[in-house]
């Protein structure tokens, strides 16, 4: 017999010696690595746009001997902006800080350098946080704060930012306190001309989105409390501070096919010259996507206005003296995306800050024939909230094209094309000159690569 039967005895010593001898001939493979606790970024924003304008000339003085008046205003000038965006996330820090370059080819000091972000955050596993800086903010669809990305500074404040989020729930309280200098002398808490159009502000944001239901909806108050104006404080204390407030909710409803959604905001409280405000705005809008190829979309904005003015064709506006501020205030969002694209309203002011509010009307939609390309048209009927003594509440109406191209993740084309036909009423308040047909075109490039990734 060649093979002896293999006994219970081996079979156990087997069983007990080999394990042990293959563990210790192989290497351990199957201790699991341990994830990267840090990561650090490195981006590049590199942004030019160059734009074309006809149209819009402010009438001339009619004591001077000039005719520019009478003729049409154009200009072209190409502008840049440079982000070096750079950030750093542990598993409970964050932090940013991203340098930033803006101006206008050939301007005069070569543009402007400064800080657009630079904050800290701390994070906890229950979904609290605190951030600390200069953070760009963006709450809702942007229409009261809003980065503003569309100019080329943007906007950005200098907060404390603490929240919680979590469980479909997110609450942030937001608080800021802005001076010129460390000033120690008498006035030295007085704030004008510095970087932050308040001197302090609080603000509180909650938003909740509905468990298994396309709809969200969020609360915003904020207080705001503005300078005195040194020219009309009259007996207030130089270095007295007068708030103003606001108040309001947005909501977006999302079935399928559908996003709907609508907002009211109302402002009261003192202005600097510690008037009395008493302003609203009201918003809708909805989007019909039947497919992913096009979409449809029709709103209305409603926004609030001073009353009793008689506005001449000539010279200083003739007004009654108001005791009570009805012009609603759009305070710090990002106007270029809601009342058309050629900024009238709401980035540049009425001739001597005549404030007839802005009744919105637009429909349009967009196309997507080929993967990364967008094509959108919009039309817009702009009248005053107000009714006028002598003139009709029609400002204009504007037709707005745009195509935007993605030739790679990191570079994209867009240009634009707009062309407004004023009225008569609105070439009273803006002073826009004898022309009521003006056009706008524009081209830009965005290249925003990251350059450098790393973690560890």
């Amino acid at each position: 017999m060649l093979f002896r039967p293999i006994t219970i005895k081996r079979w156990l010593l087997a069983a007990t010696v080999l394990p042990a001898m293959l563990a210790t001939a192989q290497p351990a493979t199957d201790t699991v690595a341990e994830p990267p606790k840090n990561q650090f970024d490195v981006s590049l924003q590199f942004m030019t746009r160059g734009e074309t304008r006809y149209g819009g000339l402010p009438a001339a003085d009619p004591s001077s001997d000039s005719d520019s008046g009478d003729k049409v205003a154009s200009s072209n000038f190409i502008m840049a902006r440079t982000r070096l965006p750079i950030n750093f996330k542990r598993d409970w820090l964050e932090a940013r800080v991203t340098p930033q370059h803006n101006g206008v080819w050939g301007q005069a000091g070569k543009g402007a350098f400064n800080l657009y972000e630079a904050w800290a955050k701390l994070e906890a596993r229950n979904g609290m946080f605190a951030q600390l800086g200069r953070i760009a903010l963006d709450y809702d669809d942007e229409r009261i704060i809003g980065s503003d990305d569309w100019a080329m500074a943007s906007s950005s404040h200098d907060v404390l930012r603490l929240g919680y989020e979590g469980h479909g729930h997110k609450a942030h309280a937001i608080l800021a306190y802005n001076q010129n200098a460390e000033v120690m002398t008498s006035g030295g808490n007085y704030y004008s001309g510095g970087a932050q159009p308040y001197k302090t502000m609080q603000t509180l944001w909650y938003h909740y989105d509905v468990p298994r239901f396309p709809l969200g909806a969020s609360l915003l108050f904020m207080n705001i409390g503005m300078q005195a104006d040194k020219d009309n404080i009259g007996t207030l204390d130089r270095d007295k501070t007068i708030f103003q407030h606001l108040l309001g909710g947005y909501v977006k409803f999302t079935p399928k096919h559908w996003s709907v959604s609508a907002s009211y905001y109302h402002q009261f409280g003192h202005n600097e010259t510690n008037m009395k405000i008493d302003a609203w705005m009201a918003s809708g809008k909805a989007t019909f996507k039947p497919t992913a190829t096009y979409d449809i979309t029709a709103g209305f904005d409603y926004l609030s206005g001073d009353k009793y003015f008689a506005v001449p064709t000539e010279g200083a506006i003739g007004m009654t003296r108001h005791e009570v501020v009805r012009g609603f205030s759009t305070v710090y969002g990002s106007h270029h995306k809601f009342y058309g694209a050629m900024d009238f309203f709401y980035v540049s002011t009425y001739f001597f800050g005549f404030t007839p509010g802005l009744q919105n009307a637009y429909i349009g939609g967009s196309y997507r024939p080929i993967n990364g390309l967008n094509l959108s048209t919009s039309y817009h009927y702009f009248a005053t909230a107000t009714k006028l003594e002598d003139m009709g509440q029609t400002l204009g109406h504007e037709w707005e094209f745009q195509a935007r191209y993605a030739l790679t993740r990191d570079v994209a084309f867009a240009a634009g094309v707009s062309l407004m036909w004023g009225t008569d009423t609105m070439e009273r308040l803006k002073r826009s000159g004898n022309e009521n047909s003006l056009r706008w075109g524009w081209l830009a490039i965005n290249i925003n690569p990251r350059i450098f990734s790393i973690k560890w």
